[in-house]
C-alpha cells in the first residue's frame, strides 16, 4: 500500500502488522516512520479500529492467547501467567502505531504512564485480549520533529476487565534512530534525548 492508503486505513490484519514491523507494509514514497516491535515482543494480532477528530481519537487491537507463547514457559515455572509490563507494553505500541497514522515522523519511544491497575490476570487457556486506547491528545509538530500522544488504555481478556493504564504517553523523534545496529555510531548510546 501506499503511504497515502496507510494513514486512511482503520483496520490492520496480523500480516500487516509484521510487515510493518518489518518496514515492508509501505510501498514507494514513505517518510520516516516508527515501527511497532517485532515478534517475540509484538503483542498485536490485528487492529480491528482506528478513529480520529482533531485531537482526539480510539485505536482498538486483538491479541490471540498462544498456549506455547514464550512467556508462560518462564513467568512462573508451574503458575503460568503473561506479564502485566506485557500488556502495558501492548498499549505502548498501539499508541506509537497511531502516531504514525496521524503522521508523525521519527522513531517512537515511549514516555510514561500515570497510575496502572490490574484486577486480573492472562492464562494461557484463556482465549482472547483486547486493548482499547482512547486517545485524550495528539500533538504532531513535523516542523520541530517531533510528537505525543497521550491516551488511557483499558485490556479485557475473554471480555472482562482486567488492565487500566491511565495517561500513557508515547513520542515520535527524528535524529534518534539506530538503523545500522549492532555497529558503535551516534547512536548506538542512550540516555537523555538531544
Amino acid at each position: 500500500m501506499t503511504y497515502e492508503q496507510y494513514v486512511s486505513r482503520t483496520t490492520f490484519s496480523r500480516q500487516e502488522l509484521l510487515a510493518h514491523a518489518n518496514s515492508t507494509l509501505i510501498e514507494g514514497a514513505c517518510p520516516e516512520i516508527g515501527t511497532l516491535p517485532a515478534p517475540p515482543l509484538l503483542m498485536l494480532d490485528r487492529i480491528v479500529d482506528v478513529t480520529h477528530e482533531g485531537t482526539r481519537g480510539r485505536i482498538v487491537a486483538e491479541q490471540d492467547i498462544d498456549l506455547g507463547a514464550w512467556y508462560f514457559w518462564c513467568h512462573f515455572r508451574q503458575d503460568p501467567v503473561q506479564p502485566g509490563c506485557l500488556g502495558i507494553d501492548a498499549i505502548w505500541q498501539l499508541l506509537g502505531f497511531y502516531l504514525t497514522l496521524r503522521g508523525a515522523l521519527g522513531a517512537g519511544r515511549a514516555l510514561g504512564c500515570g497510575n496502572v491497575d490490574f484486577f486480573g490476570q492472562i492464562r494461557p487457556h484463556n482465549r482472547l485480549i483486547r486493548y482499547e486506547v482512547d486517545v485524550r491528545r495528539c500533538t504532531v509538530l513535523p516542523e520541530q520533529g517531533r510528537a505525543v500522544v497521550i491516551g488511557t488504555g483499558r485490556i479485557f481478556v475473554d471480555g472482562r476487565h482486567i488492565y487500566t493504564m491511565n495517561d500513557a504517553k508515547t513520542g515520535a523523534f527524528r535524529g534518534i534512530r539506530y538503523s545500522d545496529y549492532p555497529n558503535a555510531s551516534v547512536n548506538a548510546l542512550g540516555g537523555p534525548s538531544r
